[in-house]
């Protein structure tokens, strides 16, 4: 079950969680508890809904990551919001660690990404290659603690695993992101990849709205807090 603390911001039409890393976000084949159905689990004891409660996932963050999830309370709203990420109008900063040093301070990342569905991986390559989708990020080193490296990451593109590739492409893998280079897992299973905040119109209200998820509660991370 959610708890409040997992609550970012919720009004009648949005409700934006903060995932725990480790917690699926729509359902698979494994069958395991997703956080589509606890907020729904939520919203429905909170408001003492009758039946089904509706609630629509306008993106998804990777089992492993931890961060900021938007979803609709209405039809409504989860027409209006699909379109906005259509358009690239939500904007959607990460935050990860890495105990490797980027080459530089800041940069843009270009690449031309393909998945393949079997292993649920995605390859960077330097150049388009059939079948392949182009992915662009933007990244500025923000802090650095030892042999950890704190990256601030702007997505232009949303494609799948697009951060893990392209920062394991660069030469600096998510700490703990065993599937895209880094030499060994951490215990929990989750990579130290966390969506930070989203900022975008209201789908209703027309207002410029900007939200926050504290990161989580991890030694790691908790290195990083100030």
């Amino acid at each position: 079950m959610l708890k409040r603390e997992n609550i970012v911001y919720e009004d009648n039409h949005l409700l934006i969680v903060n995932k725990p890393a480790g917690l699926l976000v729509q359902g698979d084949k494994s069958g395991d508890i997703t956080l589509a159905e606890q907020a729904k689990l939520y919203v429905k004891e909170k408001y003492d809904k009758p039946g089904d409660v509706f609630l629509g996932v306008v993106h998804r963050l990777d089992r492993p990551v931890s961060g900021a999830v938007i979803l609709a309370r209405t039809s409504k709203a989860l027409e209006r919001m699909n379109k906005l990420f259509k358009e690239r109008r939500i904007d959607k900063i990460y935050w990860a660690i890495t105990t490797h040093r980027p080459p530089n301070t800041a940069g843009e990342l270009v690449h031309w990404l393909k998945k393949n569905t079997k292993i649920n991986k995605t390859t960077a390559f330097n150049k388009e290659v059939s079948g392949s989708q182009k992915a662009v990020l933007s990244y500025k080193l923000i802090g650095r603690i030892g042999e950890h490296y704190l990256l601030e990451i702007k997505l232009m593109t949303g494609r799948p695993h697009q951060i893990r590739a392209q920062l394991a492409k660069m030469g600096c893998p998510i700490l703990g992101d065993v599937k895209y280079g880094y030499n060994q897992p951490n215990k929990s299973g989750d990579i130290y990849l966390h969506s930070r905040s989203v900022s975008f119109e209201h789908p209703v209200k027309k207002q410029k709205m900007s939200f926050t998820a504290p990161v989580p509660n991890d030694q790691i991370w908790r290195l990083f807090k100030s």
